[in-house]
């Protein structure tokens, strides 16, 4: 399941393409099979060869036939958001999801994501809604008050402001994944280090479900919710020509 939706952030074939806070890399894997070359990023050196793997794996597997061109290519390395260790414009499109709100120098991290992307190219940012966020923060400080933990929450006016402030100019935005702010405050409102209790387990294999067998009952409320309960904010802008 996406928080960042490709077709707005514009993914082309053969572009040049920044998952930066890859995680687990759903969205370098998405953008590889839409054909542009990626590259994934993240400070956690352990995520990082489950992501190779994967991106082997789509390259000799899933792909298929025709489809081992020059496009169709990715890597996974270390990095920090606050110095990227690419040249000036180097990426036609960029990701940052969820990871803003992880870094206490944000402005940096910011600076650094306009500087890497070419004139006229696009940006993707991702950062939990201030709504959701704020009810996780109250209800159990283990939430945000741990090491690489969250250390802002973050409204979408002021949000924006540091995009257009770094150079940008904003294209589109959307909230995402409304199902799962519930499921955060039940997990925070029984304690955030035991996800073995059963309302927990019983949430999360509905959400489990909805991400791997898929519903379009589940998906469909999902999209109604997200307006009010999207437990992601996310915001297209470009960089100035």
């Amino acid at each position: 399941m996406l928080t960042v939706d490709l077709a707005r952030l514009g993914v082309q074939p053969g572009e040049r393409l920044l998952d930066l806070g890859c995680g687990g890399g759903r969205h370098a894997f998405a953008a590889l099979r839409a054909g542009a070359h990626v590259v994934a990023l993240d400070a956690d050196p352990e995520v990082l060869p489950g992501v190779a793997g994967m991106i082997e794996a789509l390259r000799a597997d899933e792909l298929g036939p025709g489809m081992h061109g020059p496009g169709m290519h990715g890597g996974a390395i270390a990095g920090d958001a606050l110095r990227l260790p690419f040249p000036d414009g180097t990426f036609d499109r960029v990701i940052a999801s969820e990871v803003l709100e992880h870094v206490p120098a944000d402005g940096q991290a910011i600076a650094e994501l306009v500087r890497v992307t070419r004139p006229g190219g696009r940006l993707a940012v991702t950062v939990p809604a201030w709504l959701p966020e704020r009810v996780c923060w109250a209800l159990d400080r283990d939430y945000h008050d741990t090491p690489g933990g969250h250390v802002r929450i973050y409204r979408r006016r002021g949000l924006e402001q540091q995009l257009v402030g770094a150079g940008l100019i904003l294209r589109d935005g959307h909230r995402a994944h409304a199902l799962h702010s519930p499921y955060w405050w039940l997990q925070c409102a029984v304690g955030l280090h035991r996800e073995d209790t059963r309302p927990v387990r019983a949430y999360r294999r509905v959400l489990e479900h909805q991400i791997v067998a898929g519903s379009r009952a589940l998906d469909t409320l999902d999209r109604v919710l997200d307006p009010v309960l999207g437990k992601s904010l996310v915001l297209y802008a470009d960089r100035r020509p």
